[in-house]
């Protein structure tokens, strides 16, 4: 490291735009803003390196060996020479240690090398060698001299930064960018101040923020990395978690939620008389937490995450019973019409013998109906409303509203998620909203969940009803689709029904999928008429079309349904008991997941083949043997959360809380499990961090909070 680091006058601040740094041009901070989001002095500080060329190894040249390692030597140029070839011509150096000599060659720019090399100085090379007649020559080696090398930050292990093919094009390479940080470096090191405090640091072996910034990008050691990674990926995960849990706490204490103090009649009119089945332990435990959140006077906002056909929706029936006793309405809002209809369908088989009026309101619903669910919603005389994001329109008013649920919530933005908030009543005082109940399907693993929904009480169904069978799964190659033809025509004997789903309409030159009209045809020639009746659907159908081809087969009048995913969601036909899943290795787990559970809704026993070619990737194989091994949704997640990566798994990238610099919510498990336990003391002891020693924390915390932006009070 230089002197000089940190004792120049600081002229910049953080907040600076890079045009402040010595090397930054207009243009050059265009481009960097452009392909690396990077605009201030602190943005850039922050753009880590994602690996590291340790050049701690110096080699002699009779130690270097014929692999493809890249090596570092010190030693002198004795003699420069042009040569001749077909096309040009390149510059050749001799270049020896006094163990041994090797060649430099470049191909390009000869002139100006030539002009800027110096015989008989030390020079520092580095680069990957060529061996030919056992010489052995490295091709365009980055070198400098030794006494430029000794003065300069990173005497050892060299950063490399991410980059594009923008930024290459435009000049700005690896090394110009690590120029730039450190003239920055020079700047601005003496003002890096802390953000964690001293306590936290010296109980969790900490170095200090400086240290840390200056060893991510410039490491002395390997042993100083490891120091400076743990330091900043523990505070980008701290501060994550103060985040979520000032949210949470911000909530409970001020936010009221309506009361719902008894269990009424038609509560205990349809728990005693018209429940279909018995509830499982699970159910219970859930829903004696949710009857605890609605009668504390605080408002509720619960996370339910349960399995494919764990029996979220009559833990959802009773949250709205509970409401309704209380003189309140209730919503469900489902992302997409089908599985808007589902519910609604559902509900009104659950409530056939009650005096209860439920509605659907989606996008398809007729004017005059609109106008009567509009009507009644304001009267009150409508208890309960389920629909899509139709319910979010300004006309749909509720006389007032004491529960909506929310179904995948990760399909609504949060703006859309706040308009359904906001639909609760007033109270005189300010607004009361609803008590938010969040279903998913999609189970989300600890890791995850703490990091992205910190804020929400979680409530977990984790066993599946009496009498569910585990669905069998096996993976068959195309090689044996005949056999597996055969297995199809013994279930549709018995009178069981059949799923075909393909992963595209029309076929892809770029990939070997298997194409949904060539495989209705070959279905068709394998099924014919009139033996056998099949449906056909996907997603550019007309509606009309698709809820005609669906009903056919929901009544039974098909035995084969040919579909893309558009039934991964949405279609409950207990009758159907195999699942073939067409170039299944194209397919997310997640996905592979949700539509296996699309079986298994009936007393029979229910498969699952996973069809595909030979050619698997790694990737491809892991998810299938996942599949075929489990069918535990938590296990899936976390396998697929692992294969993906959390910044696109379940659409939480538009939570704006995983856009992580440095921490990774997969890797580094251990550091969030420890990073949530300090959070949680530091809030519990002094929540509104106003006690001297957190003075720097309040600071970040508050910077953070007007960048993030995060909408406070709404999952």
């Amino acid at each position: 490291m230089k002197n000089n680091i940190g004792k120049v006058a600081c002229f910049m601040n953080l907040n600076h735009p890079i045009t402040y740094i010595k090397g930054v041009s207009v243009a050059r901070a265009q481009v960097l803003q452009a392909e690396l989001g990077v605009r201030t002095c602190r943005d850039l500080l922050h753009l880590f390196p994602f690996r590291y060329i340790d050049k701690t190894q110096f080699y002699t040249i009779n130690q270097l060996h014929q692999n493809s390692a890249e090596v570092q030597v010190v030693g002198k140029i004795t003699g420069v020479k042009t040569v001749k070839q077909k096309r040009g011509s390149r510059l050749v150096a001799s270049f020896t240690d006094g163990t041994g000599t090797i060649e430099l060659v470049w191909f390009k720019g000869g002139k100006w090398i030539k002009d800027s090399l110096k015989v008989n100085i030390p020079y520092v090379i580095y680069g990957k060698l060529n061996w030919y007649n056992r010489m052995a020559s490295m091709a365009h080696p980055e070198m400098e001299t030794v006494q430029a090398y000794k003065g300069k930050i990173q005497m050892a292990m060299q950063p490399v930064y991410p980059s594009t093919e923008k930024l290459s094009n435009k000049g700005i390479s690896n090394k110009v960018l690590r120029d730039i940080i450190q003239n920055l470096l020079q700047e601005v090191y003496g003002s890096i101040s802390d953000t964690l405090p001293e306590y936290i640091r010296e109980d969790h072996q900490l170095i200090d923020k400086k240290e840390a910034i200056l060893n991510i990008h410039f490491p002395k050691s390997q042993e100083l990395l490891a120091k400076a990674q743990f330091r900043l990926k523990f505070e980008e995960l701290f501060f994550i978690q103060i985040q979520l849990l000032q949210k949470k706490r911000i909530r409970q204490s001020k936010l009221k939620g309506y009361v719902f103090e008894k269990v009424g009649e038609e509560f205990t009119n349809f728990y005693e008389n018209h429940l279909p089945f018995s509830l499982t332990t699970a159910q219970k435990r859930v829903l004696k937490e949710i009857r605890k959140d609605v009668g504390s006077g605080a408002h509720m906002n619960r996370l339910l995450q349960g399995d494919v056909g764990s029996g979220k929706t009559i833990v959802a029936l009773l949250s709205m019973l509970l409401a309704i006793d209380n003189g309140y309405q209730a919503t469900i809002m489902a992302p997409t019409e089908i599985l808007a209809a589902q519910h609604y369908n559902g509900m009104v088989e659950l409530l056939k013998n009650t005096t209860l009026n439920v509605a659907l309101l989606t996008g398809s619903t007729k004017a005059k109906k609109r106008r009567e669910i509009h009507a009644a919603l304001e009267e009150g005389t409508l208890p309960i409303l389920i629909g899509t994001h139709a319910i979010l329109e300004d006309k749909v008013q509720f006389k007032n509203l004491g529960i909506a649920i929310i179904d995948e919530q990760h399909r609504f933005g949060v703006e859309q998620r706040s308009k359904l908030w906001r639909k609760g009543s007033k109270d005189g005082v300010g607004m009361i909203p609803p008590h938010i109940l969040v279903m998913t399907a999609t189970p989300i693993p600890r890791t995850l969940a703490m990091s992205v929904y910190g804020d929400l009480d979680v409530s977990v169904i984790d066993e599946l009803p009496p009498g569910r069978k585990e669905v069998k799964t096996v993976h068959r190659y195309d090689s044996h689709r005949l056999k597996v033809f055969k297995f199809l025509k013994d279930e549709i004997a018995k009178g069981r029904q059949v799923y075909v789903v393909y992963p595209l309409i029309q076929e892809s030159e770029a990939m070997d999928y298997k194409d949904l009209k060539d495989g209705y045809e070959s279905i068709a020639r394998e099924f014919p008429l009139p033996n056998y009746k099949i449906s056909i659907v996907h997603g550019q159908m007309k509606p009309a079309d698709k809820d005609y081809e669906m009903e056919r087969f929901v009544k039974g009048e098909t035995q084969i349904m040919v579909a893309t995913t558009v039934i991964e969601v949405g279609v409950n036909v207990p009758n159907a008991s195999v699942m073939v899943i067409e170039s299944s290795e194209r397919f997310g787990l997640s996905q592979l997941h949700q539509l296996r559970g699309r079986v298994g809704r009936g007393a029979e026993q229910s498969y699952c083949i996973l069809m595909s070619s030979y050619k698997l990737s790694a990737d491809g194989k892991t998810r299938l043997q996942t599949m075929v091994e489990t069918s535990d949704g938590f296990k899936i997640a976390e396998v697929d959360l692992k294969l993906r990566g959390p910044g696109n798994i379940m659409g939480t990238q538009q939570s704006g809380v995983l856009n992580l610099k440095i921490a990774d919510v997969v890797k580094d498990t251990s550091i969030l499990y420890q990073v949530r336990q300090v959070a949680i003391q530091v809030v519990r002891e002094d929540p509104a961090l106003t006690d001297p020693k957190h003075e720097r924390l309040l600071k970040t915390y508050e910077e953070l909070q007007k960048k993030t932006g995060i909408w406070s009070n709404i999952s």
